[in-house]
């Protein structure tokens, strides 16, 4: 098949004779598996006429909750972040100056993933990488005496 041959069948100027020539002796199950074979043997790919996208085919968000006991457990949480799901972490039961490491090390992972970090409650933050966005405050009670 020639080039300008090529160029009219892409163009849909001309029927595509010599390739039904070529088609294989096997019987097809239908038209759409005879095509894909002859795309197979020709090498040539036609774009896809149906534009249609499901909106059910996303992922689903996972919230990740974690407790973590020391401060090598960290990596693991910010692996977490680097998958991109978001993070609940409950620092309650680590020494504070252990909390403020873990605290530092997550907030310069979040902000090396255009993520966020916000506090929750005494001693809980939530991690999100940057296709999940925070919105609202929750205000510490401890403060608030009115």
């Amino acid at each position: 098949m020639g080039m300008m041959n090529r160029i009219f069948n892409f163009l849909g100027l001309q029927e595509e004779e010599e390739v039904a020539e070529r088609e294989p002796a096997y019987e097809a199950h239908d038209e759409s598996e005879r095509e894909r074979d002859r795309e197979r043997e020709t090498g040539e790919y036609r774009k896809v006429k149906n534009n249609v996208v499901s909106l059910h085919a996303q992922k689903s968000s996972k919230l990740v909750l974690c407790e973590p006991r020391n401060y090598e457990e960290t990596q693991d949480i910010a692996d977490h972040l680097r998958s991109r799901r978001a993070i609940l972490v409950n620092l309650q039961r680590v020494r504070p100056e252990q909390a403020m490491r873990i605290v530092d090390f997550l907030s310069g992972t979040v902000y090396a993933l255009n993520g966020a970090i916000s506090k929750v409650g005494p001693n809980i933050f939530v991690c999100t990488p940057d296709s999940v966005e925070i919105q609202g405050v929750i205000s510490d009670m401890m403060n608030d005496n009115t």
